[in-house]
């Protein structure tokens, strides 16, 4: 429940705070003292939307906090979600700065308005006018008849269902689609893979072909070459290795005299052994040098066929057209396989689908069963209000199955007997409307977890005895949530355990709104200025105090 609220430099608030009391409390004052102003500061409290044209002051942030009591509510759960620490004492906080700027922290951490939003439905429900016009909605209509059965379990089991038949369904679409798409261009690509396929390229290297090719062309004249060459070295009469094979007799002749001729004549022999190696191998190289049109004209083509792939598909090198033809071979197989991967998800779908539909019964026959209960105990708490021909009717039919299921409800209302039910946009009037959703909201009060339930003005459109009744049927619900009640009724101001008095502050420079608990001679001074205006009679006062002896509280004299 909540046990603190603070607002700071909000609209009219320069600052504010509300310690509420357990269980019911009463919010008076004069229309236009800040009573809504309130509740939406306690809305950005929630994740709503902020915006700082609302700054009391624009030069200084707007600070909301809201500190609550959820040792009760298994809400550990939520909190881990949302990879947050759990406190039994949870302290929400909103801050606006002047430019407009929103933080949003849970126990001093800083979070997403999103995690705001999902930690905030789990500790405040906010009843409104909006609430009241979303009554005639059908989804909305039939959330209420789920959480008044107790089937939101099952209907979240179901919608898992749904939720995953939808997803093989688009991944069903998405294949066939690709299929579709792959299809025009499988017979292309099949072309240019065979193409790739019959180039051979795995063992080829493209430099060693250019380089034999090159070696064939001009092998007459590297035969030349290197009979020359093998002629200077070797087979000349002053041939490079004669001529170093008599300068090392001379050398090997002084040796003896020197260490260092010693040594020359070592490196000489080395040498003359390396040159020996070169003659052979220059040798060797000649014999075999050996010209082969046919074999040039047969590399020459492979090499052509490597250019033109090359050209062909904008690639540099070989391992470029290796590396395109493994591609084209994968999008060639993967059409071959897409028909497989279909009919599999295909299958899955079909299964989803048919586990859905069996999910939908089940649910449906749940729902059907809990639509008389429903049906009759409205009927009752409505004729306990002032309705006592009231008739609620539950209108169900079947329809394509969506993530709510496959009912289609309506919630069909008259007040008047003999009268046949119809929609509640034709049939209720805003004062009915009003009971009707408070009727609902005290039904629903015995399943559901929420700490705190909030008020705006629920009693519109009732007066008199039924008001009574209203302010004891909101004291049952306090019984088991923590209620914040906005009200004009002095009925309803009188039931409140806790009463608190919103009014204006004229400054020099501006009008503040605040706010004060009520001692018990000023709650009898406020109801009695709520039922006979700013100077009540006596009697208006006795009627206060009367109103106050209902609810069993102490009436003190002026």
């Amino acid at each position: 429940m909540l046990v603190d609220l603070r607002i700071q430099n909000y609209a009219l608030i320069e600052q504010l705070e509300l310690r509420p009391s357990a269980l019911l409390n009463i919010i008076t004052g004069e229309t236009g003292a800040g009573k809504s102003i309130m509740l939406g500061a306690i809305g950005l409290l929630l994740g709503n939307r902020a915006d700082s044209r609302m700054l009391f002051d624009t030069e200084r942030k707007c600070v909301i906090e809201g500190q609550f009591d959820i040792a009760n509510y298994q809400l550990q759960d939520i909190f881990e979600a949302e990879d947050l620490d759990y406190d039994a004492q949870c302290i929400l906080r909103r801050e606006i700065s002047p430019t407009g700027k929103s933080r949003a922290f849970v126990n001093d951490t800083p979070v997403t308005l999103e995690a705001l939003r999902k930690i905030g439905a789990n500790l405040m429900d906010i009843h409104s006018q909006h609430d009241t016009l979303l009554l005639g909605d059908a989804v909305f209509q039939l959330n209420l008849l789920d959480l008044y059965a107790g089937l939101v379990p099952q209907r979240t089991h179901y919608s898992n269902a749904f939720r995953q038949y939808r997803k093989l369904e688009a991944d069903l679409k998405s294949l066939e689609d690709q299929a579709a798409r792959a299809s025009k261009e499988l017979d292309y690509n099949a072309f240019l893979l065979n193409e790739l396929d019959e180039a051979q390229l795995d063992n080829e290297d493209q430099e060693a072909l250019e380089q034999e090719i090159k070696q064939l062309e001009n092998a007459e004249e590297i035969k030349y070459k290197l009979s020359q060459a093998l002629h200077g070295l070797r087979d000349s009469e002053y041939c490079a290795t004669g001529s170093m094979k008599d300068a090392a007799i001379l050398l090997g002749q002084v040796a003896g005299y020197a260490d260092s001729f010693k040594e020359l004549r070592a490196r000489l022999d080395s040498v003359l052994i390396e040159l020996h190696d070169i003659a052979d191998e220059v040798e060797t190289a000649e014999r075999n040098t050996e010209g082969d049109p046919a074999r040039a004209e047969e590399l020459q083509g492979r090499l052509n066929t490597i250019y033109t792939l090359q050209r062909k598909h904008q690639v540099r090198d070989l391992p470029g057209l290796i590396g395109l033809r493994e591609e084209l071979r994968q999008k060639v197989g993967s059409v071959l396989n897409l028909d497989k991967e279909i009919a599999r998800v295909r299958r899955d779908a079909e299964t989803a689908l048919a586990a859905v539909n069996k999910q939908a019964g089940k649910l449906s026959e749940s729902r059907r069963k809990s639509f008389p209960r429903f049906e009759k105990e409205l009927s009752a708490l409505l004729a306990d209000l002032g309705m006592p021909h009231a008739r609620i009717v539950v209108q169900h039919s079947i329809g394509a199955p969506t993530v709510s299921g496959t009912d289609v409800v309506s919630i069909l209302f008259t007040a008047n007997k003999g009268a046949q039910p119809q929609t509640l946009s034709k049939a209720a009037s805003g004062g009915e409307f009003s009971r009707l959703m408070l009727c609902i909201k005290y039904m629903l009060a015995d399943k559901t977890a929420l700490p705190t339930i909030v008020f705006d003005e629920i009693d519109t459109g009732i007066s008199g005895e039924i008001a009574v009744k209203v302010g004891r049927m909101m004291q049952q619900m306090a019984h088991k949530h923590q209620l914040v009640a906005i009200s004009h009724l002095p009925q309803m101001a009188a039931a409140g355990d806790t009463h608190y008095f919103v009014y204006k502050e004229d400054r020099a420079d501006r009008t503040v709104s605040r706010i004060r608990e009520l001692s018990p001679e000023e709650r009898i001074k406020e109801i009695a200025h709520m039922i006979a205006g700013a100077k009540p009679s006596e009697s208006a006062y006795a009627s206060a105090r009367e109103l106050l002896a209902l609810r069993g509280g102490e009436v003190a004299a002026l």
